[in-house]
């Protein structure tokens, strides 16, 4: 056969190869990549991933790293959708196989975006806890901040599991273990599956709880400050509950004392 009839090898575009994947649930998982040389990122950004379509074109999503910025590998963690365009791919990817990834990262949940405070809440649903699984793991975090509060919620416990292994395995970490001790107040919460925390984010803000149970004051301007990731509804719905404790909406731009990450991968992808 001459070279001119061999069939021809597809070459993903900015390709990194998949070093890991674990699937948490049948509607969750996570996978690792091999991180491009030149990638510089601040924690809690997100750049675009994806894969080709039959077509052979990029079929591209944002999605937040979940790896803080100093790992040597880069992490996603991300829902199932079995119609959605990329997910109904994404979800079979292999160790060795190859996505696409667009090295120009951006994004909210920075924290350069806030004011200094003394305070960081992390409020999350579902795979909205992927920017903060890579802020948490980050020592900056622990040392612009004296408290560090994770409230995640999900609608069952098994959906919860990524987060507390998560924060399990941080609070044993030789190179951050002792930053966090003391410091990170991890409170999950489910909505459909009885839990020893149980709830929306909003309610249990607005009805004091989490403050009651974690020993903390409710939350004001000078002292706290605070990340949102999740749903468009959920996002509107939390800024409502900061906003009533007098917290206001920061940028890169103009840091505030809080901000929240528009661009969240939903269920349509």
């Amino acid at each position: 056969m001459s070279d001119a009839a061999a069939p021809k090898v597809k070459t993903l575009p900015d390709a990194q190869t998949v070093t890991q994947v674990q699937h948490w649930t049948d509607r969750l998982f996570s996978f690792r990549c091999t991180r491009p040389q030149s990638l510089r990122f601040r924690s809690g950004e997100f750049v675009m991933i994806g894969l080709l379509d039959d077509n052979g074109k990029p079929l591209l999503r944002a999605y937040s790293i979940a790896s803080p910025s100093w790992d040597d590998e880069l992490e996603f963690y991300s829902i199932k959708v079995p119609d959605g365009p990329l997910t109904s791919r994404l979800q079979h990817i292999q160790v060795g196989e190859q996505i696409i990834l667009r090295p120009k990262p951006v994004g909210t949940l920075v924290l350069d975006a806030l004011l200094p405070g003394k305070r960081l809440w992390f409020l999350a649903t579902g795979t909205g806890i992927a920017p903060f699984a890579s802020l948490m793991r980050d020592p900056e975090t622990y040392e612009k901040f004296e408290q560090v509060v994770m409230m995640h919620t999900c609608r069952t416990i098994e959906e919860l599991e990524y987060g507390r292994q998560l924060v399990e395995n941080l609070r044993n970490d030789p190179l951050i273990g002792e930053m966090v001790e003391g410091k990170l107040h991890y409170y999950p919460t489910t909505t459909r599956e009885d839990f020893h925390h149980m709830g929306r984010i909003t309610d249990n803000m607005t009805s004091g709880k989490v403050f009651e149970d974690l020993g903390i004051p409710p939350m004001d301007r000078e002292h706290d400050r605070a990340m949102v990731c999740g749903s468009l509804a959920f996002n509107h719905d939390v800024k409502d509950v900061l906003e009533g404790f007098g917290l206001r909406e920061g940028a890169n731009s103009e840091p505030q004392e809080y901000v929240v990450e528009k661009a969240f991968v939903g269920d349509g992808i």
